[in-house]
Protein backbone atom coordinates (compact mmCIF):
# COMPACT_ATOMS: atom_id res chain seq x y z
CA UNK A 1 0.00 0.00 0.00
CA UNK A 2 2.78 2.41 0.79
CA UNK A 3 5.33 3.55 -1.72
CA UNK A 4 9.05 3.64 -1.24
CA UNK A 5 11.50 4.53 -3.96
CA UNK A 6 10.31 3.35 -7.34
CA UNK A 7 7.72 0.95 -5.98
CA UNK A 8 4.38 1.78 -7.53
CA UNK A 9 1.97 0.18 -5.09
CA UNK A 10 -1.72 -0.47 -5.63
CA UNK A 11 -4.01 2.01 -7.34
CA UNK A 12 -6.15 3.43 -4.59
CA UNK A 13 -3.67 3.04 -1.80
CA UNK A 14 -0.48 4.96 -2.39
CA UNK A 15 1.38 8.07 -3.15
CA UNK A 16 0.48 11.63 -2.59
CA UNK A 17 0.99 15.06 -3.79
CA UNK A 18 1.07 17.50 -1.56
CA UNK A 19 -0.53 19.98 -2.12
CA UNK A 20 -0.61 23.26 -0.96
CA UNK A 21 -2.50 26.34 -1.40
CA UNK A 22 -2.37 29.69 -0.17
CA UNK A 23 -3.69 33.03 -0.77
CA UNK A 24 -1.31 34.58 -2.75
CA UNK A 25 0.72 31.63 -2.87
CA UNK A 26 -1.36 29.77 -0.71
CA UNK A 27 0.40 27.04 0.57
CA UNK A 28 -1.05 24.36 0.35
CA UNK A 29 0.11 22.78 0.27
CA UNK A 30 -0.02 23.73 -0.22
CA UNK A 31 -2.77 25.83 0.99
CA UNK A 32 -3.11 28.86 2.99
CA UNK A 33 0.13 30.52 3.76
CA UNK A 34 1.54 33.88 4.10
CA UNK A 35 2.20 37.06 5.97
CA UNK A 36 0.80 37.93 9.35
CA UNK A 37 -2.03 40.32 8.54
CA UNK A 38 -4.63 38.04 6.96
CA UNK A 39 -7.54 36.31 8.64
CA UNK A 40 -7.51 32.65 7.68
CA UNK A 41 -10.83 30.86 7.21
CA UNK A 42 -10.35 27.10 6.77
CA UNK A 43 -8.32 24.25 5.35
CA UNK A 44 -9.84 21.57 3.10
CA UNK A 45 -9.15 17.84 2.63
CA UNK A 46 -10.86 16.43 -0.47
CA UNK A 47 -11.08 12.95 -1.92
CA UNK A 48 -8.40 10.29 -1.39
CA UNK A 49 -8.63 6.74 -0.07
CA UNK A 50 -9.92 5.62 3.35
CA UNK A 51 -8.64 2.04 3.34
CA UNK A 52 -11.93 0.75 1.94
CA UNK A 53 -12.28 2.68 -1.30
CA UNK A 54 -12.00 6.01 -3.08
CA UNK A 55 -13.53 9.00 -1.28
CA UNK A 56 -15.59 11.92 -2.62
CA UNK A 57 -16.29 13.85 0.57
CA UNK A 58 -14.63 17.06 1.67
CA UNK A 59 -13.55 17.86 5.24
CA UNK A 60 -12.99 21.44 6.37
CA UNK A 61 -10.87 22.52 9.34
CA UNK A 62 -12.05 25.96 10.48
CA UNK A 63 -9.38 28.42 11.68
CA UNK A 64 -8.42 29.25 14.36
CA UNK A 65 -10.53 26.87 16.46
CA UNK A 66 -9.56 23.82 14.35
CA UNK A 67 -13.12 22.50 14.27
CA UNK A 68 -13.83 19.92 11.59
CA UNK A 69 -16.98 19.60 9.51
CA UNK A 70 -17.90 17.54 6.44
CA UNK A 71 -19.35 19.55 3.57
CA UNK A 72 -22.68 18.59 2.03
CA UNK A 73 -20.99 19.17 -1.34
CA UNK A 74 -18.83 16.31 -2.66
CA UNK A 75 -16.40 15.88 -5.53
CA UNK A 76 -17.95 14.98 -8.89
CA UNK A 77 -16.54 11.45 -8.50
CA UNK A 78 -14.77 9.59 -5.69
CA UNK A 79 -11.09 9.79 -6.55
CA UNK A 80 -7.62 8.95 -5.38
CA UNK A 81 -4.42 10.93 -5.91
CA UNK A 82 -5.79 14.36 -6.96
CA UNK A 83 -4.05 17.61 -6.09
CA UNK A 84 -5.37 20.88 -4.66
CA UNK A 85 -4.70 24.61 -4.85
CA UNK A 86 -6.68 27.75 -4.10
CA UNK A 87 -7.44 31.29 -5.14
CA UNK A 88 -7.76 32.46 -1.57
CA UNK A 89 -11.01 34.14 -0.54
CA UNK A 90 -12.48 33.02 -3.89
CA UNK A 91 -12.30 29.26 -4.51
CA UNK A 92 -10.35 26.04 -4.09
CA UNK A 93 -9.64 23.58 -6.90
CA UNK A 94 -9.20 19.79 -6.99
CA UNK A 95 -7.39 18.66 -10.15
CA UNK A 96 -6.70 15.27 -11.68
CA UNK A 97 -6.56 12.00 -9.77
CA UNK A 98 -7.79 8.50 -10.52
CA UNK A 99 -11.35 7.14 -10.29
CA UNK A 100 -10.89 4.11 -12.50
CA UNK A 101 -9.69 6.46 -15.23
CA UNK A 102 -6.91 9.03 -15.18
CA UNK A 103 -8.65 12.35 -14.69
CA UNK A 104 -8.04 15.70 -16.37
CA UNK A 105 -11.13 17.31 -14.82
CA UNK A 106 -11.00 20.08 -12.23
CA UNK A 107 -13.60 20.53 -9.49
CA UNK A 108 -14.12 23.99 -7.97
CA UNK A 109 -15.24 24.71 -4.41
CA UNK A 110 -16.48 28.30 -4.27
CA UNK A 111 -15.90 30.22 -1.01
CA UNK A 112 -17.63 30.96 1.30
CA UNK A 113 -20.71 28.91 0.36
CA UNK A 114 -18.58 25.81 -0.36
CA UNK A 115 -20.61 24.84 -3.39
CA UNK A 116 -19.02 22.55 -5.98
CA UNK A 117 -18.97 22.95 -9.75
CA UNK A 118 -16.80 21.47 -12.49
CA UNK A 119 -14.53 23.87 -14.36
CA UNK A 120 -15.06 23.81 -18.14
CA UNK A 121 -11.30 23.80 -18.77
CA UNK A 122 -9.37 20.57 -18.18
CA UNK A 123 -5.72 19.61 -17.73
CA UNK A 124 -3.81 18.80 -20.90
CA UNK A 125 -4.12 15.12 -20.03
CA UNK A 126 -5.23 12.85 -17.22
CA UNK A 127 -2.85 13.05 -14.26
CA UNK A 128 -2.59 10.86 -11.17
CA UNK A 129 -0.56 12.17 -8.21
CA UNK A 130 0.53 15.46 -9.78
CA UNK A 131 1.87 18.38 -7.75
CA UNK A 132 0.28 21.81 -7.43
CA UNK A 133 0.71 25.29 -6.02
CA UNK A 134 -0.79 28.70 -6.72
CA UNK A 135 0.02 32.36 -7.12
CA UNK A 136 -3.28 33.43 -5.63
CA UNK A 137 -5.38 35.76 -7.74
CA UNK A 138 -3.11 35.11 -10.72
CA UNK A 139 -2.80 31.40 -11.53
CA UNK A 140 -2.78 27.85 -10.26
CA UNK A 141 -0.15 25.34 -11.42
CA UNK A 142 -0.35 21.55 -11.82
CA UNK A 143 2.79 19.65 -12.78
CA UNK A 144 4.17 16.15 -13.13
CA UNK A 145 2.06 13.14 -12.23
CA UNK A 146 1.45 10.02 -14.23
CA UNK A 147 -1.02 8.37 -16.55
CA UNK A 148 -1.28 4.77 -17.73
CA UNK A 149 2.00 4.91 -19.65
CA UNK A 150 4.13 7.89 -18.63
CA UNK A 151 5.53 9.87 -15.70
CA UNK A 152 5.25 13.47 -16.87
CA UNK A 153 7.53 16.52 -16.61
CA UNK A 154 5.09 19.04 -18.11
CA UNK A 155 3.28 21.74 -16.12
CA UNK A 156 -0.15 23.24 -16.71
CA UNK A 157 -1.16 26.77 -15.70
CA UNK A 158 -4.73 27.82 -14.97
CA UNK A 159 -5.18 31.59 -15.14
CA UNK A 160 -7.30 33.08 -12.37
CA UNK A 161 -10.05 34.12 -12.30
CA UNK A 162 -10.62 33.29 -16.00
CA UNK A 163 -9.92 29.56 -15.45
CA UNK A 164 -8.24 29.09 -18.82
CA UNK A 165 -5.47 26.48 -19.07
CA UNK A 166 -2.18 26.58 -20.96
CA UNK A 167 0.85 24.27 -20.98
CA UNK A 168 4.02 26.03 -19.86
CA UNK A 169 7.10 25.90 -22.03
CA UNK A 170 9.21 24.43 -19.25
CA UNK A 171 10.20 20.89 -18.36
CA UNK A 172 10.53 19.82 -14.74
CA UNK A 173 13.99 18.45 -14.02
CA UNK A 174 12.70 15.13 -12.68
CA UNK A 175 9.75 12.88 -13.51
CA UNK A 176 8.79 11.84 -9.97
CA UNK A 177 5.22 11.59 -8.77
CA UNK A 178 4.45 11.99 -5.04
CA UNK A 179 6.22 15.37 -4.93
CA UNK A 180 5.36 18.15 -2.50
CA UNK A 181 4.14 21.51 -3.77
CA UNK A 182 4.15 24.94 -2.11
CA UNK A 183 4.58 28.60 -3.02
CA UNK A 184 5.90 31.94 -1.85
CA UNK A 185 3.08 34.27 -2.83
CA UNK A 186 3.85 36.51 -5.75
CA UNK A 187 7.39 35.16 -6.03
CA UNK A 188 7.70 31.46 -6.89
CA UNK A 189 6.30 27.96 -6.62
CA UNK A 190 8.28 24.88 -5.58
CA UNK A 191 8.13 21.17 -6.47
CA UNK A 192 9.93 19.10 -3.85
CA UNK A 193 11.25 15.54 -4.02
CA UNK A 194 9.19 12.57 -5.14
CA UNK A 195 9.34 8.85 -5.68
CA UNK A 196 12.62 7.17 -6.69
CA UNK A 197 14.24 8.88 -3.66
CA UNK A 198 14.38 12.36 -5.19
CA UNK A 199 15.78 15.12 -2.96
CA UNK A 200 15.87 17.87 -5.60
CA UNK A 201 13.72 21.00 -5.51
CA UNK A 202 12.48 22.76 -8.65
CA UNK A 203 11.55 26.45 -8.41
CA UNK A 204 9.17 28.17 -10.86
CA UNK A 205 9.56 31.96 -10.68
CA UNK A 206 6.45 34.15 -11.02
CA UNK A 207 5.35 35.77 -13.31
CA UNK A 208 7.84 34.66 -16.00
CA UNK A 209 7.32 30.97 -15.14
CA UNK A 210 11.01 30.18 -15.54
CA UNK A 211 12.32 27.03 -13.84
CA UNK A 212 15.55 26.49 -11.92
CA UNK A 213 16.77 23.74 -9.59
CA UNK A 214 17.81 24.87 -6.12
CA UNK A 215 21.30 24.12 -4.80
CA UNK A 216 19.57 23.22 -1.52
CA UNK A 217 18.07 19.73 -1.35
CA UNK A 218 15.81 17.85 1.04
CA UNK A 219 17.59 16.10 3.92
CA UNK A 220 16.88 12.73 2.32
CA UNK A 221 15.31 11.72 -0.95
CA UNK A 222 11.64 11.52 -0.03
CA UNK A 223 8.19 11.10 -1.52
CA UNK A 224 4.59 11.63 -0.47
CA UNK A 225 5.27 14.41 2.05
CA UNK A 226 2.95 17.11 3.37
CA UNK A 227 4.05 20.51 2.04
CA UNK A 228 2.85 23.97 3.04
CA UNK A 229 4.22 27.47 3.46
CA UNK A 230 4.25 30.55 5.66
CA UNK A 231 4.16 33.10 2.90
CA UNK A 232 7.19 35.38 2.50
CA UNK A 233 8.90 33.46 5.31
CA UNK A 234 9.43 29.75 4.61
CA UNK A 235 8.12 26.55 3.06
CA UNK A 236 7.95 23.20 4.89
CA UNK A 237 8.21 19.54 3.80
CA UNK A 238 6.90 17.29 6.57
CA UNK A 239 7.19 13.52 6.78
CA UNK A 240 7.05 11.34 3.69
CA UNK A 241 8.86 8.14 2.87
CA UNK A 242 12.39 7.28 1.74
CA UNK A 243 14.18 4.06 0.82
CA UNK A 244 14.26 3.02 4.49
CA UNK A 245 10.71 3.76 5.62
CA UNK A 246 8.30 6.41 6.85
CA UNK A 247 9.66 9.80 7.98
CA UNK A 248 8.64 12.20 10.76
CA UNK A 249 11.23 14.93 10.16
CA UNK A 250 10.37 18.39 8.83
CA UNK A 251 12.58 20.33 6.41
CA UNK A 252 12.26 24.11 6.17
CA UNK A 253 13.12 26.18 3.07
CA UNK A 254 13.65 29.80 4.14
CA UNK A 255 12.59 32.53 1.68
CA UNK A 256 14.00 34.31 -0.23
CA UNK A 257 17.45 32.71 0.09
CA UNK A 258 16.01 29.20 -0.35
CA UNK A 259 18.28 27.72 2.30
CA UNK A 260 17.28 24.42 3.90
CA UNK A 261 17.32 23.54 7.60
CA UNK A 262 15.70 20.69 9.53
CA UNK A 263 13.43 21.46 12.48
CA UNK A 264 14.15 19.94 15.88
CA UNK A 265 10.41 19.29 16.17
CA UNK A 266 8.98 16.26 14.36
CA UNK A 267 5.53 14.98 13.45
CA UNK A 268 3.66 12.98 16.08
CA UNK A 269 4.25 9.85 13.99
CA UNK A 270 6.26 8.90 10.91
CA UNK A 271 3.99 8.75 7.85
CA UNK A 272 3.59 9.46 4.14
CA UNK A 273 0.89 9.76 1.47
CA UNK A 274 -0.59 12.98 2.82
CA UNK A 275 -0.80 16.66 1.96
CA UNK A 276 -0.47 19.99 3.71
CA UNK A 277 -2.37 23.24 4.05
CA UNK A 278 -1.78 26.34 6.13
CA UNK A 279 -3.41 29.19 8.00
CA UNK A 280 -1.21 31.91 6.63
CA UNK A 281 1.08 33.46 9.20
CA UNK A 282 -0.20 31.12 11.94
CA UNK A 283 0.33 27.40 11.37
CA UNK A 284 0.71 24.60 8.85
CA UNK A 285 -1.24 21.33 8.99
CA UNK A 286 -0.43 17.73 7.96
CA UNK A 287 -3.51 15.49 8.06
CA UNK A 288 -4.00 11.74 7.87
CA UNK A 289 -1.63 9.69 5.73
CA UNK A 290 -0.12 6.20 5.77
CA UNK A 291 -0.14 4.23 8.00
CA UNK A 292 -3.82 5.19 8.04
CA UNK A 293 -4.79 7.74 10.67
CA UNK A 294 -7.31 10.53 11.23
CA UNK A 295 -4.81 12.65 13.19
CA UNK A 296 -3.88 16.18 12.17
CA UNK A 297 -0.48 17.60 13.17
CA UNK A 298 -0.08 21.36 13.46
CA UNK A 299 3.20 23.29 13.03
CA UNK A 300 3.06 26.70 14.73
CA UNK A 301 5.03 29.14 12.56
CA UNK A 302 6.01 31.43 15.43
CA UNK A 303 8.32 28.83 17.00
CA UNK A 304 8.23 25.86 14.60
CA UNK A 305 6.73 23.67 17.32
CA UNK A 306 4.45 20.71 16.58
CA UNK A 307 1.24 19.79 18.38
CA UNK A 308 -1.61 17.44 17.49
CA UNK A 309 -4.82 19.28 16.64
CA UNK A 310 -7.93 18.51 18.67
CA UNK A 311 -9.71 18.04 15.35
CA UNK A 312 -9.48 14.77 13.43
CA UNK A 313 -10.50 13.78 9.92
CA UNK A 314 -13.93 12.18 9.50
CA UNK A 315 -12.23 8.92 8.44
CA UNK A 316 -8.81 7.51 7.69
CA UNK A 317 -7.50 9.26 4.62
CA UNK A 318 -4.47 9.26 2.33
CA UNK A 319 -3.59 10.58 -1.11
CA UNK A 320 -6.13 13.39 -1.04
CA UNK A 321 -6.10 16.99 -2.28
CA UNK A 322 -5.55 19.81 0.23
CA UNK A 323 -5.93 23.57 0.01
CA UNK A 324 -6.91 26.48 2.24
CA UNK A 325 -8.90 29.68 2.23
CA UNK A 326 -6.51 32.10 3.92
CA UNK A 327 -8.82 35.06 3.42
CA UNK A 328 -7.64 38.27 1.78
CA UNK A 329 -3.92 38.78 2.36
Amino acid sequence: MTRHGATKGIKGVTGVTALRNKYGSFSTVSAGSGGASNVGVAGYVAGGHDGIGFVSNINTIAFPADTRTVLSATLATARYGPTGFANSAVAGYVAGGYDGSYLAAIDKITFPANTRTTVSAVLGGGRYLPTSFANSGVAGYVGGGEDATTNHTSMFKMSLPAETITTLGITLSFTATHSGGLANEGTAGYKLGGNNNISSINKIAFPADTMTTLSATLTTGRQAMAAFSNNAVAGYAAGGGDSVGYLSGIDKITFPADTKTTLSATLSSARQNFSGFANSGVAGYAAGGSPFTTAIDKVAFSADTVTTSSATLSSNRNNYAAFANSGIL
